[in-house]
């Protein structure tokens, strides 16, 4: 079983003013209406490669 990929943790994830694109993702340089990892999984099958987990701010 694969561990679900949650974009709001990765370093690549961000959100934009876009109302109508407001996920997006600097690795794959795209913005989308759904969560990156999902875009990514439905258009090619596979989970993001390129997942990486944010540095914590302490």
């Amino acid at each position: 079983m694969t561990q679900r990929i949650i974009c709001q943790k990765c370093k690549y994830y961000f959100v934009t003013w876009e109302p109508a694109r407001p996920y997006g993702c600097k690795a794959y340089s795209f913005k989308s209406k759904l969560i990156p990892s999902m875009v990514v999984k439905n258009s090619s099958g596979i989970d993001c490669s390129f997942y990486q987990q944010k540095q914590s701010q302490s």
